[in-house]
């Protein structure tokens, strides 16, 4: 462990049941999510998850579900709370507690060196077959595919196919998320 993280504390799921406000918890340390964000990254965040929802739609997909922010539970010691979630199966808990199909993080500059290194390889190391990340500023949806353990850069942001198995698949035009 680094010198600097041997005075941080560390902290549990348990500890984070009790907190105000939003956080997330990576690897036992404590991250506030405050202040909310702004109207243009909620506008987007919904217009990226009705995109995929009509996608999913569209492709008859019955077993996955587009999801607004939640708990995703990793272990006692990591929770993240993803913007846009898609997941294929039934979440019994109330948190999401097993690998979803795509998670979607709009970059802010609050967040922007979390999203595209720590939860980039956290998310990858979990597993998780999409990973998008939304540049605000750049009007761009950078598309991360899952192949042989390692995120690789998907071509195509006009007409995307998500294919999370199952029967599946939801062709998605993410440029299409811009427009008001």
């Amino acid at each position: 462990m680094p010198q600097h993280e041997s005075y941080l504390p560390h902290y549990t799921y348990d500890d984070y049941l009790h907190w105000e406000g939003r956080w997330e918890l990576i690897e036992g340390y404590a991250i506030a999510m405050s202040p909310l964000p702004i109207p243009r990254h909620q506008e987007l965040s919904l217009n990226i998850m009705i995109a995929l929802r009509n996608g999913l739609k569209e492709g008859g997909c019955k077993t996955c579900k587009v999801y607004p922010p939640l708990d995703y539970k990793i272990d006692e010691h990591t929770i993240v709370q993803p913007d846009v979630l898609v997941v294929c199966g039934k979440i019994i808990k109330k948190y999401l507690d097993f690998v979803p199909a795509l998670v979607v993080e709009v970059l802010s500059p609050a967040t922007i060196i979390k999203d595209k290194n720590k939860k980039f390889h956290l998310y990858e190391q979990q597993g998780i077959g999409y990973y998008l990340l939304v540049d605000l500023d750049k009007q761009k949806v950078e598309i991360y595919k899952l192949e042989e353990g390692q995120y690789k850069l998907g071509a195509d942001e006009d007409n995307y196919v998500f294919d999370f198995g199952m029967h599946c698949k939801a062709r998605v035009k993410l440029a299409d998320i811009w427009n008001d």
